[in-house]
């Protein structure tokens, strides 16, 4: 009450021409000459070994080349004596094929096989006898194909989100009727109830709807005005004692006032305590009668400024002028509406030292003073203990 104040077989076969045979014949000197080296079946492209050069009248054949699609052939030796036979050169030795291995699905490529062995030694040539032909190669074993690999399991999606609670306000049935106090006085709302119109300079009246706290209060330019309902206790119980206390609310408001609270409001007594929980106002916000602050506070979708202010020889709840403290929480964001966890505003006061009494009451108010005139309609109003 304002009195004053946040990631090959390289394999090689190595071509020897073996016939190195010396003529019986006399005849012009011959050079035995040796059958050329065919090329080693690197990659199956080269030629095998030329066959060796015969008693002075035969050339040797040089080998065929080895090696699928091998294409040049070792160059045969060359014989400069004339002789009846010739020695046959070595049959030409198929080169094996290298079948590549086929690359999996997805997996990595497999290597391919080896290449053929080339073509076998060729003959020696002897007079009328002819050298046999070397053996056919056997081409490489086909590479094994690479293993596929398996794709990857879909991932699951994720859950759909739900969505947060909405903040609006829900004002609660507009009523008429009820019982109408234009001058001080204390009773009973109903339901559990009681009421207290207190008021001094200029003129106003508050209504009782008979239904929950719902009330409703007018002003004229006055110099303090106190209209609330709500819960009275016999002031023998502290407020741990009286299980959680809380409230809902909703109203509309019109007008204004020098200053104003909109919210909870009550009394302790031994010691002798006021006190105010704010949610709304009429023009600027309050400002405790320039307590001081004590701290801040996050409960019910807002946050709260906490101040401390010391009454002196004021009028109290005993009815006789006391000196005594006020405490204030007061929302830093007005609200209309919405629930209010009353009992945590007392455990946060005691935890910065803030002690109150034996509970006297807990009640939804209008307090505007210093002037001004508007009026104000509770639509929904309950406070609870329990």
């Amino acid at each position: 009450m304002k009195r004053s104040s946040s990631h090959r077989f390289a394999g090689w076969i190595p071509a020897l021409a073996v016939g190195a045979l010396l003529s019986s014949c006399a005849s012009p000197s011959s050079d035995n000459g040796r059958g050329g080296q065919g090329g080693s079946p690197s990659g199956g492209s080269s030629g095998g070994t030329g066959g060796s050069t015969g008693g002075a009248s035969a050339t040797g054949s040089g080998g065929s080349s080895g090696g699928t699609g091998g294409t040049a052939t070792g160059s045969g030796g060359r014989s400069t004596g004339g002789g009846p036979g010739s020695g046959a050169g070595g049959a030409t030795a198929a080169g094996g094929s290298s079948a590549g291995g086929a690359t999996a699905a997805g997996g990595s490529t497999a290597a391919g096989g080896s290449a053929g062995a080339a073509g076998g030694r060729g003959g020696s040539s002897v007079p009328t006898t002819s050298g046999q032909g070397g053996r056919v190669a056997t081409g490489g074993n086909p590479g094994s194909g690479g293993v596929s690999s398996s794709g990857g399991n879909t991932g699951a999606g994720g859950n759909t989100g739900t969505g947060g609670a909405s903040t609006a306000c829900t004002p609660g049935a507009s009523w008429s009727g009820g019982q109408q106090y234009t001058a001080n006085s204390v009773g009973s709302a109903g339901n559990g109830y009681s009421y207290q119109l207190w008021f001094t300079g200029g003129s106003g009246s508050m209504t009782v709807a008979g239904v929950d706290a719902k009330f409703s209060a007018v002003w004229n330019n006055p110099t303090d005005f106190l209209a609330r309902i709500g819960l009275t206790w016999s002031s023998t119980q502290t407020f741990d004692q009286l299980g959680t206390v809380s409230a809902d609310f909703a109203h509309t408001k019109m007008g204004s006032a020098g200053y104003s609270f909109v919210g909870i409001y009550g009394w302790s007594v031994s010691p002798i305590v006021e006190y105010y929980i704010v949610e709304d106002w009429f023009g600027s916000p309050p400002t405790a009668d320039g307590g001081t602050k004590m701290g801040t506070f996050t409960v019910d979708g807002g946050t709260y400024d906490i101040y401390q202010h010391t009454q002196v020889n004021q009028p109290s709840v005993t009815g006789a002028n006391a000196t005594f403290p006020q405490f204030y929480s007061i929302r830093q964001t007005p609200r209309q509406c919405g629930h209010i966890s009353i009992t945590e505003h007392y455990k946060k006061w005691a935890s910065l030292g803030l002690t109150l009494g034996k509970m006297e009451e807990a009640k939804i108010l209008v307090e505007v003073g210093g002037g001004g005139s508007g009026s104000i309609t509770f639509t929904t109003a309950t406070v609870t203990a329990k």
